[in-house]
């Protein structure tokens, strides 16, 4: 009896397994893009917060994405950048958690393995040159211990106590390390949610591209939490002080 194959919809084929749909292309220009993610250790595990916003170049078009992926139990991944790219991500880490699954060999993907992966696979594409147009923040608890990794299209990687991507690493990043940096085991979970509304609150005012509904995630040894959308207070009154400020 001849084996049966089934194709799932999140398949990934090569370019050349599938000759029928045409040339080989390459993503020259991202269509829908989320901006900042921000992540920092806290006494407890990670905290990490992106707003909910697809931007359609400069048009805020969807108002509800979630730019956070819970990769098994106790590791945590926000993505920046092309929508369908990260989708692309998710697609192969579900496929990796189910192959994981299929071995039924008791082990199970840790935090510090799903980064090795995500580095690996956006330092491959960069090669290929073919990149996910992407920056990947990789968080959660391993061993016991919390880990903050990063990873961009070119293949950059780096681990640290704080990251942020996007205008983040411009105005989020001193924030964080004048709040965080060598002080991250004494952070409380309350502290950890101001810093982190401290951080947004200020890209909201400079960043074009992002919007005032956020959702928040953290990992602790107990598993991955994230929050549903939340709207995060403002105050435009300062806006008065700007030169040109409804003129």
């Amino acid at each position: 009896m001849d084996p049966v194959t089934f194709e799932l919809p999140h398949t990934l084929r090569a370019p050349h397994a599938a000759p029928s749909l045409g040339p080989t292309t390459r993503t020259t220009q991202p269509m829908v893009t989320g901006t900042s993610v921000v992540a920092f250790k806290y006494r407890d595990g990670i905290m990490m917060a992106a707003d909910c916003l697809g931007s359609f170049g400069s048009q805020a078009r969807f108002r509800n994405e979630n730019r956070f992926m819970q990769v098994g139990s106790n590791t945590l991944l926000g993505a920046s950048g092309d929508i369908s790219d990260f989708q692309y991500m998710k697609h192969a880490l579900d496929d990796l958690l189910t192959h994981e699954y299929d071995m039924d060999d008791g082990q199970s993907l840790g935090t510090k393995s799903v980064y090795k992966y995500v580095s690996n696979v956006m330092y491959g594409r960069r090669n290929r040159f073919d990149p996910l147009w992407n920056a990947y923040v990789v968080g959660g608890v391993d061993g016991g211990e919390a880990f903050l990794g990063y990873a961009n299209l070119y293949g950059t990687t780096y681990q640290s106590d704080c990251i942020a991507t996007g205008f983040g690493a411009h105005f989020a990043i001193p924030i964080l390390r004048k709040r965080v940096d060598g002080r991250a085991d004494g952070i409380s979970e309350e502290e950890a949610v101001k810093i982190l509304d401290e951080c947004m609150r200020v890209l909201l005012y400079r960043d074009c591209r992002t919007i005032n509904k956020l959702r928040r995630a953290k990992v602790t040894a107990q598993g991955v939490e994230i929050s549903e959308p939340y709207v995060l207070e403002t105050n435009w009154s300062i806006a008065d002080n700007v030169v040109g400020y409804g003129a």
